[in-house]
């Protein structure tokens, strides 16, 4: 009697199927330290306030 269509052997788990599926991942994503860097928050000072500290240096305002 001969085998059935569907009657397969079961495959070999070698894990390249997975490396495809990782390094499919890996190119299209971001790199974690990207991501870190990108995510944190802005530490910057209110919009002029360089502007407004050069000013009070240049009026001789030092302390």
């Amino acid at each position: 009697m001969s085998r059935h269509v569907i009657d397969k052997t079961p495959r070999e788990n070698s894990g390249a199927r997975l490396r495809s599926f990782l390094a499919i991942a890996r190119e299209s994503g971001q790199h974690p330290a990207i991501r870190a860097l990108s995510q944190r928050p802005a530490e910057r000072a209110a919009p002029g306030r360089r502007v407004k500290e050069f000013l009070r240096i240049e009026r001789g305002h030092t302390a």
